[in-house]
């Protein structure tokens, strides 16, 4: 369990010196940037949106976003900042002392918006072919998840089958914007069980959306703030009890699980509230084979946004409530205007053991890689 560094004389490893795996770095896709990777008609569709005005993860008929609800003001640069090749991020994670960086997209955190099955799909395939061969590099230390399009599982399957064997490809994303259906449904057993078949962890990510779909339906909300604060913790706290409850981690006890992009203080609770339902309610869910916290701390979660109260233990204390020592990761949410620098979690009063693990060791454990980001008994 997480433990507070009370040893005054344990002296406190520098950043410079710990393994730092990123696990939340995102690239940036476009229309223009996936044309030759997108195939017909959908190649046409890209066209005719290629030089389109973007706005912070708002391209029409692309990752449809917040402009057609409320008034458009400039911004400053930093909340639009972007990275546009794989030697730009390789230079700027260096500076902050990150030395892996797992890829997730920008636009495309909202693909399960798209209504069009077909072109959702179609981007997807897209999106994965570009992010292999122009971001992914173990050498690099930029590797890759698989994007899995919920409108069309089946497709998502042979896409990870596909990749399965990439040396740059680690995970698979899952996205979880505006879902029909939460990732518990029977609907995205070939997902999981392509992604365990590969040895692959699924990582859910989510982003603030208008949706009329639980739980982002948040027109109600007047600002970006409270829409905010609801959307990505109430996300993943949905999927983790939908997956759970429909005995996702049952069916495919070899699945590693990822939660980022949510922070970590929502876990004590879930983990306390779903064990409470469970003692009440245990016969609707006969096929646990023990009590929800048990799956639950077996995924990995990670940091960012990072929770920052005026005593910093108070955080080594909320993850001890959920065995957070193994399963936290460290993400940073780079280049995004609200990423957290690795000095924010270095901050945090740990034993160098945990800070260690927090940093790095827990994400080799769950991407099955070494610390030079080599998969480990890769198949394929």
């Amino acid at each position: 369990m997480a433990e507070v560094a009370t040893d005054k004389r344990e002296r406190r490893e520098r950043l410079e010196d710990i393994l730092v795996v990123d696990c939340d770095v995102h690239v940036h896709e476009s229309p223009k940037e996936l044309i030759p990777y997108c195939e017909m008609p959908w190649r046409v569709a890209l066209e005719n949106i290629k030089d389109v005005q973007e706005f912070y993860l708002d391209i029409p008929g692309f990752s449809p976003g917040t402009t057609a609800y409320e008034a458009k003001f400039p911004t400053g640069q930093e909340a639009t900042r972007m990275v546009h090749t794989a030697s730009q991020m390789r230079r700027e994670l260096h500076e902050i002392h990150v030395d892996i960086g797992i890829l997730f997209p920008d636009h495309f955190l909202k693909l399960p918006v798209i209504s069009q099955g077909d072109y959702a799909s179609a981007l997807a395939r897209a999106y994965n072919a570009w992010l292999l061969e122009e971001w992914c590099s173990p050498e690099n230390g930029l590797l890759g998840c698989i994007l899995a399009c919920p409108q069309d599982p089946e497709d998502a399957a042979r896409e990870i089958e596909k990749y399965s064997g990439e040396p740059g490809m680690v995970g698979v994303f899952l996205p979880c914007a505006g879902l029909e259906r939460l990732w518990g449904h029977r609907q995205y057993d070939p997902i999981y069980e392509a992604a365990q078949e590969a040895d692959l962890p699924v990582l859910m990510h989510s982003v603030t959306v208008i949706h009329p779909v639980f739980p982002f339906n948040t027109q109600g909300f007047e600002t970006e703030f409270g829409r905010h604060i609801c959307s990505h913790t109430f996300s993943m706290m949905a999927n983790i009890v939908h997956m759970i409850t429909t005995g996702v981690p049952v069916r495919y006890p070899g699945l590693r699980v990822a939660v980022t992009e949510a922070g970590i203080s929502w876990v004590p609770f879930l983990m306390h509230k779903m064990d409470k339902e469970y003692i009440e309610r245990r016969r609707e869910v006969p096929f646990l084979q023990d009590k929800p916290s048990t799956y639950l701390k077996k995924m990995y979660f990670a940091t960012q946004p990072v929770e920052e109260p005026e005593n910093l233990a108070d955080l080594v204390t909320m993850m001890r409530l959920y065995d957070g020592e193994e399963n936290t990761i460290f993400a940073s949410d780079w280049p995004h205007h609200d990423f957290d620098h690795p000095q924010k979690v270095y901050q945090i009063p740990f034993t160098n053991e945990v800070r260690r693990k927090v940093f790095g060791e827990n994400a080799l454990k769950l991407f099955n890689i070494d610390a030079s980001g080599r998969r480990l008994n890769l198949r394929g």
